[in-house]
């Protein structure tokens, strides 16, 4: 096990990446319950979404863990869910069989992509000041992610934002997971952020906060699985769900939106959660980057496959990392224990935001580090490095945040007569965002 997952060479032990991957599967846990709560609004049977949820991510965690080696976890993603359930579905009145082949489409696409080297190439031809802002960009995002979901910060019309009611009991519980983990680490005590999660689910039962056991989701289901090759029940006569999609030119268009999505999305967080899990280098290259890029690339289409929606590298992941987490084996863990929710998901879905406050809070401040390797003093790196580092928290999207400064880069660099400087695959990037941005 030490020679295959590298612990002594990265300075880890078994126990240390079991204990972070209990932190990075309980700071994802939510996706067991969101998931299938979004997705059984487009129609997808709410256990049959749910089995699909954790079997998915189980398997594609423990494949990044044995292909990539790197404690990177995936699960459906947040926003392209919603994409899925409320674009196509609602939105357009079609059947969740075909959004989730739009999803399968999208994978594959961008599958090839990787196999063909463009996807890595791009990250490649990124500069260096842009790749620190990303990180920094995710790090904010994420803290704001944990103040909203505690209740901290919250929605106002008057200035979009604003502080929460402090005395409501989930802000409560938001606030003693971010003083314990707080504390914790600045006591330097090992699993600060594990343990800042459980204290605070914990305090949360008396409160109210932490919903008890919904036995009503419990069971396997397994009817959503090869969802894009299965027929819609009184339309038999058009083929496959995957047929419908490919002739579909409204579905396209919202594949090519997902594919920029997620493109960009798991860039972000691969240099996210390698600047917390040191495989980042000091040029800002995410090693094994190719091996992420293709195991993420393959979950998307998985994803649609099993009727999961996409399934995406977790920002989250970086709590995992910034408790120790180094190598692939962590994953292993949370594979194993995702797999474990589908049989017990009553109980993981007891895990509440509130109670992983804490833990996005401190990741968020880990993040931030690397804003000083940002050449400030240079306006054509430092305004598109400035545009991502607010796009990604304001717009709640790591994919539009990069989208802001790609663009920004190449309109900085024609302004200032360094346009020569700027790769094609930057140029094509930029042009890219922009067109999905219009569409």
């Amino acid at each position: 096990m030490d020679a295959f997952f590298h612990l002594s060479e990265r300075n880890t032990s078994v126990g240390q990446e079991l204990r972070a991957g209990i932190t990075t599967f309980l700071a994802m846990a939510y996706i067991i319950a969101v998931n299938p709560s979004i997705l059984s609004a487009a129609g997808v049977p709410f256990t049959a979404a749910l089995t699909a949820t954790c079997f998915g991510a189980a398997l594609m965690t423990i494949l990044m863990g044995l292909i990539a080696n790197r404690p990177i976890a995936l699960a459906s993603g947040m926003g392209i869910n919603a994409m899925v359930a409320f674009g196509l579905t609602l939105d357009m009145g079609l059947d969740w069989r075909i959004a989730m082949s739009a999803v399968f489409i999208e994978g594959v696409v961008v599958l090839l992509l990787v196999l063909f080297g463009l996807r890595e190439a791009i990250m490649d031809a990124i500069p260096a000041a842009l790749r620190q802002a990303i990180g920094v960009g995710i790090g904010l995002f994420i803290t704001f992610i944990g103040l909203k979901s505690g209740g901290i910060v919250v929605a106002n019309e008057s200035t979009a934002i604003s502080m929460g009611d402090l005395t409501q009991a989930g802000t409560i519980v938001a606030i003693i997971s971010i003083l314990v983990t707080l504390f914790l680490y600045a006591r330097n005590i090992k699993g600060s952020i594990l343990i800042g999660i459980i204290v605070a689910v914990i305090v949360g039962l008396p409160l109210g906060v932490t919903p008890l056991p919904a036995w009503e989701n419990f069971g396997l289901d397994f009817s959503s699985f090869g969802a894009p090759f299965q027929t819609i029940p009184g339309q038999e006569v058009n083929g496959p769900a995957l047929v419908q999609a490919l002739i579909n030119p409204a579905v396209l268009i919202f594949a090519f939106s997902l594919l920029m999505s997620d493109f960009f999305d798991t860039m972000g967080t691969a240099m996210g959660v390698a600047k917390q899990g040191e495989f980042l280098t000091k040029d800002g290259e995410v090693e094994n980057v190719k091996e992420i890029l293709t195991v993420d690339s393959a979950a998307a289409a998985v994803g649609g496959l099993i009727g999961a929606s996409s399934i995406t590298s977790f920002v989250e992941s970086t709590a995992g990392a910034a408790d120790g987490a180094r190598t692939g084996l962590s994953n292993i863990f949370i594979g194993i224990l995702f797999i474990i929710a589908a049989f017990l998901s009553p109980f993981i879905s007891m895990v509440s935001g509130s109670a992983t406050a804490g833990a996005l809070v401190l990741v968020g401040y880990l993040m931030m580090g690397g804003v000083e390797d940002i050449p400030w003093n240079d306006f054509r790196f430092a305004f598109p490095a400035f545009l991502i580092i607010i796009g990604i928290p304001f717009t709640y999207s790591i994919a539009t945040g990069i989208g802001f400064g790609f663009i920004a880069y190449v309109l900085v660099s024609l302004f200032t007569g360094k346009v020569k400087d700027v790769s094609v695959l930057m140029w094509i990037s930029a042009l890219a965002f922009l067109i999905s941005f219009i569409i």
